[in-house]
């Protein structure tokens, strides 16, 4: 796996690259860094040149406690995929990730091949902005992103999951909880995926959309997911019934063939 940085503006942007064909740039969440796409990553490298992203304020991209928008987020990638020379890509976003990335097909329709947003949002309902505000809060509160793991997991993982799998959920908190990120940092993020509206523009966005949710995901409700179908002209849906935010860690197998079989479908010859 190769890595490195590039220069964005003020800001350096660290991406990680595996294989070589048709380009996939992988966008994570609010939590965590790029390091959350290492089963794609793996799994995704025999056929595709896969980039996957430190956003802005995360991971070993640029942390400062400043403002910052999904927007921001979007031209960081727009310009990361211009200093590897990508000129288009599917580009895959969980969560926030796929809030950054509704952003890039309305800045650079020509760039983005298809887009695959995994439990997503072009704006949070009431209960996901509280969850958020929630999380944001017990982080503040408590200055441990240890405490903030062990009140987020119920919100990620479903209670099925949760309760079948303790030594999993232990594993997951660990590494939530081994955060080393600028709490100030995630917190800027954090107002950004509050303020981030995108419902009025999703009828611009002219590429194949692929839109994966959790069933039982309360931050990336159902609600939200619907205002996206019924917005997106050109938009197919698989919903994870039993599942909820972290869909992609409940049901691995099935969210990869999902994601097999979509870029199978789309990727040019």
């Amino acid at each position: 796996m190769r890595s490195g940085t590039v220069a964005v503006g003020r800001y350096r942007i660290h991406y990680v690259e595996e294989g070589e064909g048709f380009p996939v740039v992988l966008i994570h969440g609010l939590a965590g860094d790029h390091t959350a796409w290492r089963p794609q990553i793996q799994a995704l490298a025999a056929r595709h040149r896969v980039v996957a992203l430190d956003n802005r304020g995360a991971g070993q991209s640029t942390q400062l406690d400043e403002p910052v928008s999904t927007e921001d987020m979007a031209r960081d990638t727009l310009a990361l995929m211009d200093a590897l020379g990508i000129e288009r890509a599917h580009v895959v976003g969980r969560s926030m990730g796929g809030a950054i990335a509704q952003h890039m097909a309305l800045l650079a329709p020509t760039r983005v091949h298809t887009l695959v947003l995994c439990a997503s949002f072009a704006r949070l309902d009431p209960a996901g902005m509280r969850a958020l505000q929630n999380m944001r809060e017990v982080l503040g509160w408590s200055g441990s992103w240890g405490a903030y793991a062990r009140h987020a997991i119920p919100m990620f993982v479903s209670p099925a999951f949760f309760n079948a799998h303790p030594d999993r959920i232990a594993e997951i908190e660990g590494l939530i909880g081994g955060e080393t990120r600028l709490a100030a940092a995630y917190n800027r993020a954090n107002q950004a995926c509050l303020e981030h509206d995108t419902l009025g523009r999703l009828a611009e966005i002219r590429c194949p959309t692929l839109v994966m949710a959790g069933g039982r995901d309360p931050v990336c409700s159902m609600t939200a997911t619907r205002w996206m179908l019924e917005r997106l002209p050109h938009a197919d849906a698989v919903i994870f019934e039993q599942s909820s935010h972290f869909f992609m860690l409940e049901e691995p197998e099935r969210f990869q063939a999902v994601l097999d079989d979509w870029l199978a479908r789309h990727t040019p010859r």
